[in-house]
């Protein structure tokens, strides 16, 4: 058997060692070390020349964990600039308000969180105060990602500045009156305060990695110079666990994203306790982001430890912060100096002599309220650290009590996330710890006042100062006066309407050309932004790798393989492709920072994320909600779309499905063109709504959702006549007749109308033949563009019905007086056609493809879900049977004609 104890090999025994007696000695001086002084001794020596190596920049593994102090000792720490008291007035009126705005609400039932901001306050504030920059100043400010739970203190700094009034505390969680306050920083409920939505927790961290991003894509391109803008995101240490908010962590240090800090707060507790009670959270989130390359500050302990560290002559203290559970940091915080003196200090020798020089009250300051993140000394020499620091991003893990300040009752307690107010005896304990100019008067009828020391007061003044010299408020969110983008030339969309001849072309084919004339227009093809996850070969996009060139920040380094083709993988500074590797998320967070550049950054971009249409809304559909909250602009595109149209891949690719949660989106328009000239048609009427001259009542923040399919199919000329294009962008036209396809059908033929989208309507094309050479039946084929806005149309015309005002949907405008029933038909669950069914006049039936995947052929996979053009032609004639328009043996005929 193995010894475990014994030396076992490593990569270095594999390398020639020159000099093996000097080897031997290094080794013999550690174990000298080790056995006269003890093994923790011999680990500080190794750590310290760890240390030494890395600055001297001897290549050395990295140490992923340093001591569980402050990463700036006191000795280091900078003054902080500015009126330190002044500081400390605003931030105890901010908790207050806070407080008071959360406990006022509960009234109500309407919720709230009182101890995330209790907890946070200062790290917000010594930020506010002196780092983050507003939107007034050169540039375009900072970009601050607040922890969504902390929102009520931010509301209450906004109420101290003069920005809210009572009455908008008082409608905190209450909107639906107006004049109220989201529950959470919500863009588009707050479009002037708010600028990114986080409290879909893991979302906020990697948006913020990938917005320091798209800051560098937009410098680089020199579409403007923002490389003055820091990106800020509050996030909490509970929050680390959504595999979200570590995903990018590689990239951002790739990329040497010195233009972003993540600030922690590690008040170690989450929702329902602590985030690792057996462990330690600090500790495991230094490793994680040493690791993957972050320059990482730690600020643990406030000055009230300084005293303990400089008794700590042996390294004992230090030893044994490491050793105790977070879970047990949390129950000092809530016992008397007796119980922390036997359980922590009575752990080793040398700290009960140590404990022996401290007094109760001492201990008490140290364990319940001396932490690193509630002192602006400490978090001022921490961000001062992180935006002096380059070459890498920086992550700030700063200790915080949860319930700070809120008293016994609140303080590190587990259920302390679901407590919504405080009594009166606990507010005026509040009030005094804070040394508020409150009266008990003010206490009217048991009810917590909102305290404000008055517009022209010393503190408002100094805190509008503040802001004034960093550039304005924080955080606000501006919408730019920017000229809408003048359209492009006409000939760029004009050349689908001809249709493709005798060429066969799958839709994801002619988005890309659409893209490829787009881009080449003088006044906006320098604003398109294509973004792909890793398939840009798949859709038939690698040709615009040379002509466009992949960003990378690097340039290229290397001669590429296929150099000498003529479409070859050309990374480049100031390359406009956005090609992220697999990763949905990150392309997703990609499209968000590049859809909402017209507000952060008052610059239009246009951008186009192209995907597998199954991996989009069904792995980041909660990216999407947050880029309709965030009221982004642009195109997504789900390509290959349909249950049946990606031959031989099977379950988890067939998407049968995606306009279904695409249509559960308010900001989402969703698409499902059949023709290349639809397709053009719709990214026409998206450029004009979305960055245009958009028409009277349209919103232009939204998002268009198109579905294009692989499939290679002849693409017809765009019909003649009225109607065609609004057809197109609201839904529904007629693209032909039995009659105008040449199908002369007998007089008073049966007749039919049928809709088919995307795909479908091909064989839908071939049914209407069958139908009228082999049955004698006439049918119609409409193209529906758009299930879903022909349901919100509707839905419109229901609302306005109920007001009074007389209003007809355009789906029943458009098929008034098509004679027949109706079928209609898609490459999806037939949930999505049903979305019109009941504003349908005439009969309604519907055909898609329900269920499960799986890998087969085109032709057995809609045979297999009754979608081909018999299955249609059989649907059609039990419609027209219920109605004895044919013989009711015509569908058992049909059926046994066709081997269903």
């Amino acid at each position: 058997m193995t010894d475990p104890n014994a030396i076992q090999p490593s990569a270095l025994d594999q390398l020639p060692d020159r000099d093996p007696e000097e080897t031997a000695e290094w080794q013999a001086s550690l174990d000298a070390v080790a056995k006269a002084a003890g093994p923790h001794r011999a680990a500080y020596l190794m750590r310290r020349t760890l240390e030494r190596a890395e600055a001297g920049g001897i290549a050395l593994p990295k140490l992923l964990e340093t001591d569980y102090v402050n990463t700036i000792p006191t000795a280091a720490e900078p003054s902080v600039p500015g009126d330190e008291e002044m500081e400390r007035k605003i931030t105890a009126w901010n908790r207050w308000n806070a407080a008071a705005m959360v406990t006022r609400g509960s009234k109500y039932g309407v919720g709230g969180h009182i101890a995330t901001f209790a907890s946070a306050a200062w790290l917000y504030e010594t930020g506010f105060n002196h780092f983050f920059k507003g939107k007034e100043a050169d540039g375009s400010g900072d970009q601050l990602y607040i922890q969504g739970h902390a929102s009520p203190g931010i509301y209450a700094r906004a109420f101290l500045d003069g920005r809210l009034t009572e009455a908008h505390l008082d409608n905190f969680r209450q909107e639906a009156g107006g004049n109220g306050l989201p529950s959470y920083p919500h863009p588009r409920r707050l479009p002037w305060l708010w600028e990114f939505p986080t409290v879909s927790m893991g979302l906020g961290p990697l948006s913020a990695i990938y917005q320091a991003r798209f800051n560098r894509y937009l410098t680089a391109r020199g579409i403007k110079d923002v490389s003055d803008s820091h990106v800020w995101a509050f996030l909490g240490d509970g929050e680390m666990d959504e595999p979200e908010s570590t995903a990018a962590l590689a990239l951002a240090s790739r990329e040497g994203l010195d233009n972003l800090t993540f600030v922690i707060n590690c008040n170690l507790q989450r929702l329902d306790g602590p985030v690792r009670a057996n462990f330690k959270i600090v500790q495991e989130l230094e490793a994680q982001f040493r690791g993957a390359g972050w320059n990482v500050v730690k600020t643990m302990w406030g000055t009230a430890w300084d005293e303990l560290f400089q008794l700590d002559t042996t390294g004992a203290l230090v030893r044994r912060l490491r050793q105790v559970p977070d879970a047990q940091v949390q129950t000092y915080q809530t016992r008397d100096a007796a119980y922390i003196r036997q359980d922590f200090f009575g752990a080793d020798p040398a700290l009960v002599e140590m404990a022996k020089l401290l007094s109760d009250d001492k201990i008490i300051e140290c364990f319940h309220l001396s932490r690193g993140g509630h002192e602006a000394r400490k978090v001022y020499a921490a961000y001062k650290a992180a935006v002096e620091f380059k070459g890498a991003p920086t992550v700030i893990l700063a200790q915080t009590v949860k319930g700070h300040t809120l008293g016994a009752g609140f303080a590190s307690k587990n259920a302390n996330h679901q407590m919504k107010k405080l009594t009166v005896d606990e507010f005026k304990t509040m009030r005094d710890l804070l040394e508020l100019p409150i009266s008990d008067s003010a206490f009217a009828d048991g009810q917590v006042p909102y305290g404000h020391p008055g517009a022209d007061s010393a503190e408002v003044r100094y805190l509008q100062e503040r802001r004034a010299a960093l550039g304005g408020p924080a955080p606000a969110r501006r919408v730019h006066a920017v000229a809408p983008l003048p359209a492009p030339a006409e000939k760029a969309f004009a050349s689908f309407d001809k249709g493709s001849g005798s060429q066969n072309v799958a839709t994801t084919m002619a988005f890309v050309r659409l893209i490829k004339d787009l881009v080449r227009d003088k006044e906006s093809g320098k604003r398109w932004v294509p973004i792909v996850p890793d398939e840009a070969r798949t859709f038939g996009m690698e040709s615009l790798f040379p002509s466009l060139g992949i960003y990378s920040p690097k340039g290229q380094t290397y001669e590429p393989v296929d150099r000498d083709q003529l479409m070859y993988y050309k990374e480049a500074k100031n390359g406009q492709i956005l090609n992220e590797g697999i990763t949905e998320a990150g392309s997703m967070a990609d499209f968000i920072a590049a859809s909402t550049a017209y507000s952060t950054h008052g610059e239009v971009m246009i951008p186009f994320y192209i995907f597998y249409s199954m991996f989009g809304w069904q792995r980041t559909a909660d990216q999407m909600w947050q880029l309709g909250d965030q009221l982004g602009r642009g195109f997504l595109v789900g390509a290959t779309a349909g249950r049946t149209t990606l031959t031989g891949e099977g379950l988890q690719h067939a998407d049968g499905h995606s306009p279904v949660i695409a249509a559960t989106n308010p900001a989402a328009l969703t698409y499902d063109p059949a023709f290349a000239y639809e397709v053009a048609a719709i990214v026409k009427d998206g450029l004009r709504r979305m960055y245009g001259e958009a028409a009277p009542g349209e919103d232009p923040d939204v998002f268009y959702y198109l579905t294009v399919y692989n499939e290679p199919m002849p693409q017809p000329a765009k019909p003649s006549g009225l109607g065609i294009d609004e057809g197109i962008v609201k839904g529904l036209y007629r693209f032909n007749t039995a009659e105008s396809a040449g199908l002369s059908p007998v007089a008073n033929a049966p007749r039919i109308q049928l809709l088919g989208s995307g795909t479908a309507i091909h064989w839908t094309l071939q049914a209407q033949k069958l139908l009228a050479e082999e049955w004698g039946v006439a049918a119609d084929v409409w193209s529906a563009t758009s299930w879903t806005e022909l349901r919100r149309d509707a839905l419109e015309a229901d609302a306005a019905l109920l007001r009074g005002e007389e209003r007809v949907p355009f789906v029943r405008q458009a098929l008034q007086g098509a004679d027949g029933p109706v079928l209609a038909v898609s490459d999806y669950m037939r949930q999505v056609p049903d979305q019109i069914a009941q504003w349908v006049e005439q009969d309604y039936s519907s055909l898609g493809a329900d269920g499960f995947g799986l890998s087969d052929t085109r032709e057995a996979a809609r045979r297999h879900f009754g979608v081909d053009a018999e299955s249609i032609v059989v649907a059609a004639l039990a419609q027209l049977a219920k109605r004895g328009e044919v013989k009711a043996t015509a569908v058992k005929e049909a059926r046994e004609k066709y081997g269903l």
